[in-house]
């Protein structure tokens, strides 16, 4: 039965969502079509662009995405803290930088026939929009028409680019969040369109490592002012220190734990691993039976909701639920 969206984004049990949409009749509209055997790979930029240009305006940020040939994946963080501490100069500022706003903020911007009930109206306007800029469902809204206008502007055409709402799934816990990103980041290497996550196009594991690679080069050159930073700027950053504004994890332990999992994902896959797991898998106590599970299966093993049986089953309590799936 379809859930309404307030009760698959709760913001109180956690900040972090798996969201995916697809592409209308599944078709190859991202990618190389076979059927009319025209090249769409550019529209993945749209994507990244338009995705990367949201999150710097919204309270939202980016974990991790990866966009196919006809559906796209993200992992976002909702920073509502951000989103609540702006000003209304700030909110309007950003609201702006997406639609037109209001003549009466119109006014109050240039400081124009302002009194009382119109200020009070403005700030009834303020606080709306402040409310959108840490929402999910406009921050999709935003994303899918903005791509559905371009790519039937390109094709000369109507109608529908996208097959439906955007689906999600709340992350309820570091490992739920952990083999979430990973199985993002694996899903060229899953359809068997790369063979290297150095190779997965369009994915943030990808960015990622050649930001690292280009911030390595630049400390081995002596006697330069420019600094080169280690994590790309328009996506979420590791930490290991607690911080609500960073995955928590060193930054190449996330490298070595997506690798790892890439080379035991599929039993057919080439390539050899040492027999030593990385280390983050005995730090955060995850068997490595159950968490190559959890990213090979990772949408069929979970619902609307992933993490421990323990969180599945609080969060069923809390919204008058008797189970989630993915509690045995």
């Amino acid at each position: 039965m379809t859930r309404a969206r307030h009760q698959l984004i709760d913001l109180s049990a956690t900040s972090y969502y798996h969201v995916i949409n697809r592409c209308v009749r599944r078709s190859f509209l991202c990618g190389d079509d076979p059927y009319t055997q025209r090249n769409y790979d550019h529209r993945r930029q749209w994507l990244v662009d338009r995705i990367k240009h949201l999150s710097s305006i919204f309270s939202i940020n980016i974990a991790a995405y990866a966009i196919m040939s006809n559906h796209y994946h993200l992992v976002l963080q909702v920073d509502k803290v951000t989103a609540d501490v702006l000003t209304m100069d700030e909110v309007i500022e950003r609201w702006y930088r997406l639609y037109s706003g209001h003549p009466i903020v119109d006014d109050y911007l240039a400081n124009r026939n302002m009194n009382a009930v119109r200020l009070a109206r403005v700030e009834e306007y303020v606080q709306c929009w402040r409310e959108r800029l840490y929402d999910i469902s406009w921050f999709m809204k935003c994303l899918n028409e903005h791509i559905s206008r371009e790519a039937n502007k390109e094709d000369n055409c109507t109608g529908k680019f996208w097959e439906g709402r955007f689906k999600s799934q709340a992350l309820l816990d570091e490992t739920a969040l952990l083999s979430c990103m990973a199985y993002v980041d694996l899903n060229p290497i899953r359809a068997g369109i790369a063979s290297s996550i150095m190779g997965s196009n369009f994915t943030s594991i990808q960015e990622r490592l050649k930001q690292f690679k280009s911030h390595q080069r630049q400390q081995a050159k002596p006697n330069t002012d420019y600094h080169i930073p280690s994590q790309p700027r328009a996506l979420l950053p590791f930490s290991p220190v607690t911080n609500n504004n960073a995955i928590p994890l060193n930054y190449s332990d996330y490298f070595e734990l997506v690798d790892w999992s890439g080379r035991h994902i599929d039993p057919k896959k080439t390539g050899f691993i040492d027999d030593s797991e990385p280390a983050i898998l005995q730090t955060l106590g995850i068997d490595s039976d159950d968490w190559q599970l959890a990213v090979r299966d990772f949408r069929r093993q979970y619902g609307s909701f992933a993490g421990s049986e323990m969180q599945l089953r609080n969060y069923a309590h809390r919204h008058g639920r008797s189970w989630c799936k993915g509690v045995g």
